[in-house]
């Protein structure tokens, strides 16, 4: 078969069956009498091997060492193929992910994409300063796309840092709620815990209704700090977690603030006050009872007030004093 009729049917351009013939990858078997290229079908097979070969992006250099090597191991030129391409892939989603965030800012001109560009790359940088000065002027000079504050407060450990980019992120709207949301399910406790604490500053109802979902999430740290936002924000579903926060002394102090900022609605202060009340018949330890006294203290209506006249008689004397201190300070009120 000559040339011609064997780049047509290989794919190959005669030109690389040349380039190959030079590298002594391949080598015709014959010459017609007129001294043109003759390929027999073994020689089509291996063009065919070589071009598969290229396919998972060996080198021709690679190629050869594979047919000619005898001692050439595949494995170990596999994995780094794996690796390479490892590389290549994380490298394409990252520039993947900066043009949609520049995308994202909707530039209006050239001068917008380079802002956009030096803004990314300083909430990437290593000094804190620098990314507390982006996520500042994130707000006040060029916009930032959410979803670039997002990811950055999910990565960031800088306390200044991470106030910054919540408080961006606040005023930004609800486009990086998206991103927060994957958060919560990260394999990483901290980014978790991250992506909670930065959606409970967000104020729209998109958050809260992230939060509500958060309470089931597998994660106590993060179903914890989304009943402490969702209190705040006179979410009911947060009071079984806060309850279970008070007897297990996480953020304690927190929790019945939340508690007591909820009982303001009278059809939930009696409620509440049962939830505590129920809680402490159960407990054992005086510690725990001494807690859930305590969290009573700003519940009003009459059940909570009972349930602190039988406690300032308990026979737990710490329990029994801090009722009766509450019971001084609710008369006084």
């Amino acid at each position: 078969m000559l040339i011609g009729e064997v780049a047509r049917r290989s794919g190959v351009s005669a030109r690389m069956l040349r380039h190959y013939e030079s590298l002594g990858l391949i080598s015709p078997t014959g010459r017609t009498g007129t001294g043109y290229r003759e390929y027999s079908s073994e020689d089509i097979r291996r063009i065919f091997h070589i071009e598969s070969l290229r396919s998972l992006g060996l080198s021709l250099r690679d190629v050869r060492r594979a047919f000619d090597d005898p001692d050439f191991a595949p494995a170990e030129l596999v994995n780094d193929l794996i690796r390479r391409t490892q590389e290549r892939v994380a490298a394409a989603t990252e520039l993947l992910t900066r043009l949609q965030r520049i995308g994202a800012a909707e530039p209006a001109d050239w001068a917008d994409v380079l802002q956009t560009v030096a803004l990314l790359q300083q909430l990437g940088s290593e000094s804190a300063g620098t990314r507390l000065r982006a996520a500042l002027s994130s707000i006040q000079e060029v916009p930032a796309p959410a979803e670039a504050l997002a990811e950055a407060a999910l990565s960031e450990t800088d306390p200044n840092v991470v106030g910054a980019l919540r408080w961006a992120l606040a005023q930004s709207g609800d486009g990086g709620l998206a991103l927060l949301a994957q958060g919560l399910d990260s394999s990483v406790a901290e980014v978790r815990k991250r992506a909670v604490q930065t959606i409970a500053e967000i104020p729209d109802g998109a958050a809260t209704a992230l939060l509500r979902n958060a309470l089931t999430n597998a994660d106590i740290v993060v179903r914890r700090y989304a009943a402490l936002a969702l209190g705040a924000r006179g979410v009911t579903d947060a009071v079984p977690t806060l309850l279970e926060m008070i007897v297990d002394a996480a953020n304690d102090i927190d929790a019945a603030d939340a508690l007591s900022a909820l009982a303001t609605d009278p059809a939930w202060a009696d409620q509440i006050a049962s939830g505590l009340v129920h809680r402490l018949d159960r407990a054992t330890e005086s510690d725990t009872r001494r807690r859930l006294t305590q969290a009573l203290a700003d519940i009003p209506g009459i059940t909570a007030a009972r349930a602190l006249a039988e406690l300032s008689h308990d026979e737990d004397r710490a329990v029994a004093l801090t009722a009766t201190y509450i019971l001084e300070l609710r008369d006084a009120r």
